[in-house]
């Protein structure tokens, strides 16, 4: 074996995965995270559904109550749905356009350490402030001013700035691989729909990020510093928050659901064994969501005082990207209509997911009439209608993703019996949990209440609505069992174990560190489908055989991280020698690495596995 041109001496194990570089493993400690939150953000849930239960309970009350509803939503949002989705991204977006890793490796880590710190943050105000955040996920101002919470709001601040600044990174990261580092042959117009939905996602986080980050800057000066932004007494609006918070968090929706189209689309196409119907048409509508996306966020505030005509306009708005949401359900069922569908449980997943993002969409009509908003908002329909969106949408999307790229991510197969139990379970409870919270509201029950009177007509509706939290609980218990049983299996998968039609399933199973041993040539769209229609089922390939340049691994992005999690808790306590300590020993990293060279090192030929050679 000829000997590597090393910068770095190998490493293994724990330090391995701290200092990597590398986009397959950050896309499995991503899901690692993501996967984590999940699981506290849905305990969360679980413990709001018991204090719910029954009429005139006191378990979870008052500001407890009010601690858990902000931590889960935040959790959800945030730190579980956002990682998950980025988990994905890293593992096969460079896969899906022929490239051996994403454009900026290392800032693809620093995004990591810090979307895992802001975590981090925020959920050490359970155990290190007078309690966790208590304003609810949006954070409305007043209610997020020092006058009317503690300092969990302060955790709340820090995190997702510290945290936000990794997404932000992430999202610049993938939309450069996707420009530049698409494979000879890949237009723009031949990428997987996952990969289009990717690109549009990475610019939403592009420029909606940039409102919450001014926002929370705004708080932040507000809390710590005396500042009155948002103190009505010194002059302040609290309306601006709700403004930059819905600037972000309307395209924040839609950065969580584009993906979620984009799995559906793959795993439709590649299990109906056809091509997707209207793929350009696909294309389009999600650039099309993309923009309007940035034009509907005060359909959040019709009823805040702005007027009929502000009301009328985005109301319209609103409507109107309901169209380009329709087109791709329409192309999905003509997918399907005629192929030969195989039902496995990623497939599943992907058909659950249209009837139920569908009735999501449908409330989503009927919350966008001005006048009839006045009647839905703040109550238990509102709620209903986002968990149908966001969880009958982005998780199903998220499980059909996790199914059908497992093998690829971990060269193992998740058992298939029990994916079924898993996807059962889930879809049974989380219509039992949320369907019935469309009449809950219409009833008249307020959203962020901790109890209801008995005889009121909830009592049914609630029960219902908790029994289904319960099952979704042993859906995802069901799904940490296949993990585990999956993991401790010998199994081995082929390179191609779905018969697909993309550029990742032309490598082993799971992708070895370069990727591809030799940069692929694309002729058309699904470019393994048209080699297989060929009759060689071989992808050609752009260059000659050669060595390979690799990134050098590096722990700077973890200590950059780190130096920024030490001054976000000087801000925090008030601290300000430990703030400025932790910002100071960031930017000496940062200058050491633009100062520092690295070279990388090179794979040589001899070194490339014989599978993956011509």
């Amino acid at each position: 074996m000829a000997e590597q041109t090393l910068s770095h001496p190998k490493r293994s194990g724990l330090w391995d995965w701290i200092t990597t570089v590398d986009h397959k493993k950050i896309g499995i400690m991503y899901l690692l995270a993501g996967g984590f939150f999940f699981l506290l953000g849905g305990l969360e849930a679980l413990l709001i559904r018991i204090q719910l239960m029954y009429p005139d309970l006191d378990i979870f009350v008052g500001g407890t109550f009010n601690q858990l509803l902000t931590m889960h939503g935040t959790t959800m949002i945030f730190f579980a749905a956002m990682p998950i989705i980025f988990a994905l991204l890293n593992a096969i977006v460079p896969l899906q356009i022929g490239a051996r890793d994403v454009a900026f490796p290392f800032i693809n880590a620093l995004g990591l350490w810090l979307f895992f710190l802001g975590g981090v943050i925020l959920n050490a105000s359970w155990f290190l402030g007078a309690g966790a955040p208590e304003a609810g996920w949006t954070a409305y101002a007043p209610l997020s001013t020092p006058a009317f919470s503690h300092m969990g709001v302060d955790f709340y601040v820090l995190g997702l700035q510290v945290a936000g600044i990794g997404t932000w990174l992430g999202g610049i990261n993938f939309l450069v691989t996707i420009i530049n580092m698409r494979a000879p042959g890949l237009t723009f117009m031949r990428l997987p729909m996952f990969t289009w939905t990717a690109f549009v996602t990475s610019a939403l986080v592009l420029f909606a990020f940039p409102a919450i980050t001014v926002n929370l800057i705004l708080l932040m000066f507000d809390r710590l510093f005396g500042g009155a932004f948002f103190n009505a007494d010194m002059g302040g609006n609290v309306v601006i928050w709700q403004h930059l918070f819905w600037i972000f968090g309307h395209p924040e929706v839609y950065i969580l659901i584009l993906p979620a189209f984009g799995i559906v689309s793959d795993v439709i196409s590649t299990f109906s064994k056809k091509r997707l119907f209207g793929h350009s048409a696909m294309v389009f509508a999600t650039v099309l969501i993309g923009f309007l996306g940035f034009m509907v966020w005060a359909h959040h505030m019709f009823t805040v005082g702005m007027g009929p005509i502000a009301n009328s306009l985005f109301a319209l708005a609103t409507m109107l990207i309901a169209v380009p949401t329709g087109i791709k359900i329409f192309n999905w069922l003509f997918t399907m209509w005629g192929g030969q569908v195989r039902i496995n449980t990623a497939s599943l997943w992907s058909i659950g997911f249209i009837p139920t993002f569908l009735i999501g969409g449908m409330t989503g009509v009927m919350l966008g009439v001005a006048p009839a908003d006045f009647q839905y908002q703040d109550t238990y329909f509102v709620i209903a209608h986002f968990h149908y969106t966001i969880v009958g949408g982005m998780v199903f999307g998220l499980f059909s993703g996790m199914y059908y790229w497992w093998p690829k991510m971990f060269g193992k197969m998740l058992n298939e019996k029990l994916g079924k139990w898993n996807f059962w379970t889930f879809f049974i409870g989380f219509n039992l949990t949320f369907f019935p919270q469309h009449f809950l509201g219409l009833m008249g029950m307020p959203r962020r209440v901790f109890t209801f009177l008995p005889n009121a007509g909830l009592e049914m509706g609630n029960f219902v609505s908790t029994i289904g939290a319960f099952g979704m609980t042993l859906s995802i218990l069901i799904f940490l069992l296949n993990i585990v049983i999956t993991n401790r299996s010998e199994q081995t998968v082929p390179a191609d174990p779905w018969d697909g039609r993309t550029l990742e399933w032309t490598i082993p199973s799971p992708a070895p560190e370069y990727n591809f041993a030799q940069t692929p040539l694309v002729r058309g769209l699904d470019a393994l489908w048209v080699e297989k229609m060929e009759g060689n089922g071989q992808i050609s390939y752009a260059e000659p055989l050669g060595r390979i340049h690799m990134p050098s691994p590096s722990v700077l992005p973890f200590l950059m991280a780190i130096g920024l999690t030490f001054a976000a808790f000087g801000f925090i306590y008030h601290t300000w020698f430990v703030a400025a300590t932790g910002l100071i020993f960031t930017f000496v990293l940062m200058s050491i690495r633009s100062v520092k060279d690295d070279p990388g090192y090179y794979i040589e030929v001899e070194d490339i596995d014989e599978g993956v050679k011509v």
